[in-house]
């Protein structure tokens, strides 16, 4: 009995859950980043500026191996989702990575330039708004659909197909949602008064992107007939009134936690709550399909036995970057203060 007959899961679920594990934890973690990317912004002093540079700059390198991890896992394990993907939202995706480049270079060499600082810092906020903003498109063309031709094995649509008024309302969502990421880990790593405007501006955040998941959560269903069905016939009117009254819920403790007085680390977490009910929301909407509503898991997978050898190593490094990643934000815990990290 060969090895691809002695394996009884199935592999294309496994590896549609590990990709979306992958996007899901960038999207937490990398998400926070950009957030404080952009509140740069609302910082102008050279000291915040420092502190909110310092919070994230032990593990804003390696938040991102978690999209490298996703992006590869669809093209080894999604071939056909992968190329049919790809060309329908090269736009965002291109402005995406020359966004992240640019925030990298900026993030490094605002430290050392003397004259050209300023500078570098609005590249800094600059990238990272539009990397967020990219993002957002990218999710909102994908949720709205790609045009395939007859044979499901070509992108039929046009350059622009990517940019509507729904994927610009996504890109804006997430934008504020990652601000709301970005404010509550301030919370949680800073003291004084610079904490004390991050929970103002984690409290704004937070009732616009409750605004915005609804707006879009009301918007999806009527872009395709598969979502409409999904969430308005049977088991799905359960399930949608469930994920309203848990957002509002999540909601108002949020609020809570930002009040004064209150702990710091309860409104990151809240945050992060919120987040990943909406991801689990996205994935009701999108299963089993890869591209919505035309091509399923099953029919963008690699062949059986590639998913197989691609298994070896996704178990052995998965675990490996958990435990750096974990190790990492363990070691640099709790406050960062003016006189303290990266210099």
């Amino acid at each position: 009995m060969s090895i691809t007959e002695g394996v009884s899961i199935d592999l294309t679920i496994v590896w549609a859950f590990i990709i979306a594990f992958a996007v899901l934890v960038y999207v937490v973690l990398d998400g926070f980043d950009l957030g404080i990317g952009m509140l740069f912004a609302l910082e102008p002093g050279k000291s915040e500026r420092d502190v909110m540079m310092n919070s994230v700059a032990p593990v804003w390198d390696g938040n991102e191996t978690w999209l490298i991890l996703g992006g590869g896992g669809l093209f080894a394990a999604f071939p056909l989702a992968y190329a049919l993907i790809l060309p329908a939202l090269y736009v965002p995706i291109i402005l995406m990575l020359l966004a992240l480049i640019f925030r990298g270079v900026a993030f490094e060499f605002r430290w050392r330039a003397r004259a050209w600082k300023r500078g570098w810092d609005i590249c800094f906020i600059w990238g990272s708004g539009l990397a967020a903003f990219s993002q957002g498109i990218a999710l909102g063309a994908l949720l709205q659909g790609i045009a395939i031709d007859e044979a499901g094995r070509r992108y039929a649509g046009g350059w622009w197909d990517w940019l509507t008024p729904f994927t610009i309302t996504v890109g804006v969502a997430l934008m504020i949602g990652y601000a709301l990421l970005g404010a509550s880990w301030l919370v949680m790593k800073t003291t004084g008064t610079l904490q004390g405007r991050m929970r103002r501006v984690a409290l704004r955040a937070a009732a616009g992107t409750i605004v915005f998941i609804g707006i879009v959560s009301l918007w999806t269903p009527f872009l395709q007939e598969g979502y409409y069905h999904r969430w308005f016939t049977g088991w799905g009117i359960g399930v949608a009134i469930l994920v309203g009254l848990s957002v509002l819920g999540i909601g108002a403790f949020l609020a809570r936690s930002l009040a004064p007085g209150r702990g710091d680390r309860a409104p990151f977490f809240l945050a992060l709550a919120l987040f990943v009910l909406c991801f689990g929301g996205l994935g009701v909407s999108m299963y089993p399909y890869i591209i919505p509503t035309e091509i399923t898991i099953w029919e963008a997978a690699a062949p059986r036995a590639s998913q197989i050898f691609m298994l070896v190593g996704a178990l052995i490094l998965v675990p490996i970057i958990l435990a750096y990643t974990g190790y990492a934000y363990w070691v640099f815990r709790g406050k960062v203060t003016p006189d303290t990290g990266y210099h």
